[in-house]
């Protein structure tokens, strides 16, 4: 199962690299000022370097911000647009629909009247059953990625 807790982040690597840059600019403005025999071409050197230095920290931070991983964009949307058939007979219940992952990946259970799916790509659905309180699941089929359940 795909899990994406444990990443490095964007956020942690900028965490990371901006006191490096501050320290860098800050060494520079040291070195500026040892040798620097006029007083106001070092003033204007350093505050080049100054103004230099938080615009890159700026630019840094928005980039990171800027960006949002892509695959939570698209696994949100997903989930939104998930749709399944829940088709009633006598008696019995038949359940459609697409999950994502391989057959022994796939865990469904009914308790209480509410079908409980889960795949994998962290893909998990509750789906309440009126009517199914004391049904329980009879079969299950799972071909190309589309789940077909009988509720009876």
């Amino acid at each position: 199962m795909a899990s994406y807790k444990g990443t490095y982040s964007n956020e942690q690597s900028l965490n990371f690299v901006i006191p490096i840059i501050v320290i860098l600019f800050l060494g520079i403005i040291y070195v500026m000022t040892q040798r620097a025999d006029s007083g106001f071409v070092s003033f204007i050197l350093i505050g080049a370097a100054a103004i230099t230095m938080f615009y890159w920290v700026r630019v840094l931070k928005k980039m990171t911000k800027d960006q949002a991983p892509i695959y939570s964009q698209v696994r949100e949307q997903e989930t939104k647009n998930w749709v399944y058939d829940l088709i009633k007979g006598e008696g019995e219940f038949v359940f459609v629909a697409e999950v994502p992952g391989p057959e022994d990946k796939i865990a469904v259970r009914l308790i209480d009247g509410i079908l409980y799916i889960r795949g994998t790509a962290g893909f998990s659905k509750e789906v309440p059953i009126e009517g199914a309180n004391d049904m329980q699941i009879f079969d299950f089929k799972y071909r190309n990625g589309v789940l077909t359940l009988r509720i009876k």
